[in-house]
């Protein structure tokens, strides 16, 4: 009896059942489980500076590229790359990208264009996490085509966009008390939210490669059956707190931090794109904030694997699934020294209508400005959060804050107190119903923590423990607050070592009727 084709995607299947398949009589192309079911649209090439190079696209267009010259800039106080402008030649037409940082692809020359990375992060940084060995790496896809097919991932946190901090692609990671040498550039996003309240879901349709420390075992190895099957080795690290996924296109999905992963969360499983993975948390290194870290890795032009970076797939599927008419976007953290100017920039704010009207600045001394842009001078050391509002012509407006983070020049390889805050629901909040406010300090056990929820209310102090014990279960401090109006609410929680330095953070808080 002849054997029968098997229908099922052989790319959503852990590789140590093909065998099992074919001894079922079940044929089984192993070259087409090997091959992506879902090939992504966007195309990546790691090019040096002066070379040049032609890239088919995903439509079949091809294209010539060049990368022409390479900027970085970095702060002097650790050194650290804070800005890479790379400038590029798209067939003959020359345009200048900065890279990561928030920015989304840009349109030249009938293509949308990116560059994720630079030579300069792995200088005293870390190499294997994107597995760059040329200058810079760019990604390509046709000018009108979507960046992921649509319809094959989602925003994966049940939560407002910016909700509260970010830290994405490219960033420095400015934590610890002591300025350190060794510099974490981050890779993947960090999206934070309220411990153990925020639901993470998958992003993907995809299997579980691992939950917590139970893994799919030819998923660690380097030869033998996962070589054989053409998996050969993954970017997969287990750990109690994180789960891998793997999707159609062959791209793993690293969820970490999780204070909970769902039982139903076991390797060799396939869930479906939504599916509940579990709650959100500050497990593993966190260093204490409660946050998602959503990371995705792939075959990079180098042949190692690495981050393929996922801000703009991210605010892609979020468009469409909430349609926000306007979004404030102020997410680049300034770092300096007191004394020194910082550069605030909302112009990477978004409306769906191309129709914004105003950037209005709010600054924590009570001054304002207008702009895209400003420059202010910080004289103090602390950490600030500054307003920021957008408004369209259709009058709808957003809220963003821009972090501000000043040295004392007296103690300049010492970081400031931090402090991080959250909400929750973040969506549908309404009149007369309760939400959720959790707030916790970092490098500062002096004081309290004093909330202003920008209705006229009285503030309320409460007391986190100042990061001691990065994992304890009650390390941030609680308070709850109904709104009797709907509105939009900026709040704002600070708290102040005895010397005065303080550090505060802010939230919009959108209420509406009953």
């Amino acid at each position: 009896m002849p054997r029968k084709p098997i229908m099922k995607n052989l790319a959503l299947l852990p590789s140590f059942l093909l065998p099992m398949l074919a001894a079922c009589g079940l044929q089984v192309d192993l070259h087409a489980a090997d091959a992506p079911a879902l090939t992504p649209l966007v195309r990546v090439v790691d090019l040096t500076v002066g070379e040049s190079t032609t890239v088919e696209l995903c439509n079949g267009q091809k294209v010539d590229v060049r990368l022409v010259d390479l900027q970085e800039t970095r702060d002097p106080v650790r050194q650290a790359v804070r800005s890479a402008m790379v400038t590029v030649q798209v067939n003959g037409v020359k345009i200048a990208i900065e890279s990561g940082m928030y920015n989304l692809p840009q349109r030249v020359a009938g293509v949308q264009i990116d560059c994720s990375i630079t030579q300069g992060y792995n200088a005293n940084g870390t190499p294997t996490f994107w597995g760059l060995d040329k200058d810079a790496r760019l990604r390509l896809w046709p000018k009108e085509s979507p960046l992921v097919k649509p319809g094959s991932l989602v925003y994966p946190v049940d939560q407002r966009w910016f909700a509260t901090r970010t830290w994405f692609d490219n960033e420095p990671v400015d934590g610890g008390t002591k300025i350190l040498p060794k510099i974490y550039y981050h890779s993947g996003l960090d999206i934070g939210g309220s411990e153990r309240q925020v639901r993470v879901i998958a992003a993907t349709d995809a299997v579980v490669v691992s939950a917590g420390d139970d893994v799919l075992p030819e998923y660690l190895l380097k030869g033998g059956a996962a070589a054989q099957y053409g998996e050969g080795k993954s970017p997969v690290a287990p750990r109690s707190d994180v789960v891998y996924l793997k999707d159609e296109r062959g791209w793993y999905y690293r969820y970490s931090h999780l204070h909970k992963i769902n039982d139903a969360i076991r390797p060799g499983r396939t869930i479906h794109q939504g599916t509940e993975i579990g709650l959100l948390g500050k497990r593993g290194s966190s260093g204490g904030w409660s946050h998602l870290h959503f990371e995705i890795k792939s075959r990079q032009p180098s042949g190692k694997w690495g981050t393929q970076a996922g801000y703009a797939f991210l605010w892609e599927a979020y468009r469409r699934q909430y349609r926000p008419k306007l979004v404030a976007n102020a997410r680049r953290k300034s770092f300096l020294i007191a004394g020194t100017d910082a550069v605030l920039d909302g112009a990477k704010s978004w409306s769906a209508t191309d129709s914004i009207q105003s950037y209005d600045w709010t600054f924590s001394d009570g001054t304002s400005a207008t702009g895209a842009r400003v420059t202010r001078t910080y004289n103090q050391p602390g950490v600030f959060s500054e307003i920021l509002k957008v408004t369209d012509r259709a009058g709808n407006i957003d809220y963003d804050f821009a972090d501000v983070h000043v040295l004392d020049p007296n103690q300049p390889d010492h970081y400031v107190p931090g402090i991080h805050a959250a909400y929750w629901p973040t969506f549908d909040n309404r009149v007369n119903e309760p939400i959720t406010f959790k707030v916790r300090s970092f490098r500062n056990q002096e004081g309290n923590e004093v909330w202003n929820f920008g209705d006229g209310s009285p503030p309320v102090t409460v007391k986190s423990d100042g990061n001691v014990d990065q994992q304890a279960a009650d390390g941030y401090a609680i308070a709850h607050h109904t709104y009797q109006q709907p509105g939009d609410y900026i709040v704002s929680v600070q708290r102040s070592r005895n010397d005065g330095v303080t550090a505060t953070t802010r939230l919009h808080v959108c209420v509406t009727e009953e």
